[in-house]
């Protein structure tokens, strides 16, 4: 694969994995049956101040950007696109799909929430530009704490949907469905969308691992 057709299909696939993250959490949204851990605390947040979930989400991120600083972590194209595109993106989809009514519908949205939620993080992990600001937050704090990732990721997760679920966030069998598939659905996504390594070598430089950290709204 030539050095341009490599760039552009990276810079594709982040773009359409971005796009793709915000429209499976606005179906989740619609679904009413629970939230990945991070938009339980968005639509907690967008309860309480009146914005939309998007607008919430997008500020949120870029103030764990902030934090980033004194955990030394730099961020990507990837990483800022993160901020700006993902919001976008489910505030659109959230004004073109009305709320669900009957628990097929419902139940139908969740299920296609979480499997293309776990398509867009194949797409965007396996484009290499850097992690979100979320996965930056993680590997930071493992890096300056010394916890694993495991324990820091828990301790986040667990914070954000309290604080979230307090302020009225949706917490449900959806949030626990995410959570136990959301690790394998990524990985089998990873490997469909790998993109292969570029003939002449590529001219960006990537950051952050592809196959170690799971894209966080």
């Amino acid at each position: 694969m030539s050095t341009r057709r490599h760039l552009t299909r990276r810079l594709t696939q982040l773009y359409a994995g971005l796009a793709l993250y915000g429209a499976s959490s606005a179906l989740l949204v619609r679904s009413g049956l629970g939230l990945e851990p991070w938009n339980v605390l968005h639509q907690g947040l967008a309860e309480r101040t009146g914005l939309s979930i998007g607008v919430v989400l997008t500020i949120v991120g870029a103030a764990l950007l902030l934090i980033w600083i004194p955990l030394r972590q730099r961020p990507g194209l990837g990483t800022v696109s993160n901020v700006l595109v993902i919001g976008m993106a489910m505030d659109a989809t959230l004004a073109l799909v009305p709320d669900a009514q009957g628990l097929v519908v419902r139940v139908t949205l969740m299920v296609a929430g979480i499997v293309l939620n776990g398509a867009a993080t194949g797409l965007y992990i396996a484009a290499r530009f850097g992690p979100g600001p979320r996965d930056g937050l993680m590997t930071g704090l493992h890096q300056r704490t010394g916890l694993s990732i495991r324990l820091v990721r828990t301790a986040i997760e667990f914070t954000v949907v309290a604080t979230g679920f307090a302020l009225g966030g949706t917490v449900g069998i959806g949030t626990l469905l995410y959570a136990v598939s959301i690790g394998p659905l990524a990985q089998l996504f990873l490997r469909v969308f790998a993109v292969p390594a570029a003939s002449g070598g590529s001219t960006v430089v990537a950051t952050g691992q592809p196959r170690g950290a799971i894209l966080r709204p």
